[in-house]
């Protein structure tokens, strides 16, 4: 399975060869969560890992696909990908909060790290500049890489 810690591989990312990551993306936002992804999934590549890929309608229920995945026995790690973007209702929060909630229940009780490449941003403008938008930051690679360096730490 996992090593005791993060080495970087010799392009300074870290060295997940052997590694088996799922990315779970919500459907919902579609353009935010596929650039997201796509980042997840170039991580995952330049690691050495590799990746099995499933999708969830919402980011409220990502923590279940999450769940059912780390479950299965077929993975180390797991990157969830999502995008909230705030209306005019209480809806934002009690989708962040809730699928933030189940995501860390998650990964606690099946020992299964989740590294959180969800958005929860005001506005379109903002999920994009999260998802390679102006400078180039995608929030899916940087969850890749946190999911990647803790399943090299789990015992």
């Amino acid at each position: 399975m996992a090593t005791p810690e993060a080495k970087p591989a010799p392009g300074g990312e870290i060295d997940g060869a052997g590694l088996r990551v799922g990315v779970v993306s919500a459907r919902w936002n579609s353009d935010i969560c596929d650039a997201l992804t796509a980042g997840a999934h170039r991580a995952i590549e330049r690691c050495g890992a590799t990746a099995t890929s499933a999708s969830a309608p919402g980011a409220f229920e990502l923590p279940f696909a999450a769940r059912t995945l780390a479950l299965s026995g077929d993975v180390d790690a797991i990157v969830v990908i999502g995008c909230v973007i705030r209306g005019e209702t209480t809806h934002y929060e009690l989708v962040s909060e809730g699928c933030a909630q189940g995501v860390m229940q998650v990964q606690l009780s099946t020992g299964i790290p989740i590294g959180m490449g969800i958005v929860t941003v005001e506005n379109h403008e903002q999920a994009v500049a999260r998802s390679e938008g102006p400078g180039g930051h995608n929030v899916g690679e940087d969850a890749a890489l946190a999911a990647i360096e803790m399943a090299l730490l789990a015992p």
